[in-house]
């Protein structure tokens, strides 16, 4: 094994794990704790929400620093794609861009719960879309 494989190893490593947390984390938060929360007392429920907003806040960080950086370098690394790969990948650069913003937004203290609901719903749909697109942006590329 090369070190340019290995490397790639690692960085597709890093990618795959930073979105499984991101959107793991929302996918379990949205369906499983948020309706959990709900028959608790509504000051109990909007304490757990902001100490579980707080909790995930570096881990949202991490996820998203680690697949910016190894995004970054796949485009890099990318020659000479097939006719319609930019414009997929440009589609999937957004919808990441939402997933970031909103995720940053989630750890936001003072988030009222059913907006935190609605945002989370959101990452969870362009999370999706996302992996779909990434999938079909693989198969383009061979």
């Amino acid at each position: 094994m090369s070190l340019d494989d290995f490397l790639t190893i690692v960085r597709r490593w890093i990618h795959l794990s930073s979105a499984f947390t991101l959107l793991g984390g929302v996918i379990y938060a949205r369906f499983v704790l948020s309706p959990a929360l709900q028959q608790l007392p509504e000051e109990t429920r909007r304490l757990a929400g902001e100490r579980l907003a707080a909790a995930f806040r570096p881990w949202i960080m991490t996820a998203v620093f680690g697949l910016l950086a190894s995004g970054l370098l796949v485009l890099l690394q990318k020659q000479n794609p097939p006719k319609g790969y930019y414009i997929v990948f440009a589609i999937k650069m957004l919808l990441a861009l939402h997933v970031f913003a909103v995720a940053f937004l989630l750890g936001k203290p003072g988030v009222q719960e059913a907006k935190r609901r609605r945002w989370m719903t959101g990452i969870v749909v362009s999370g999706l879309l996302i992996v779909a697109l990434s999938g079909g942006l693989r198969w383009m590329a061979g």
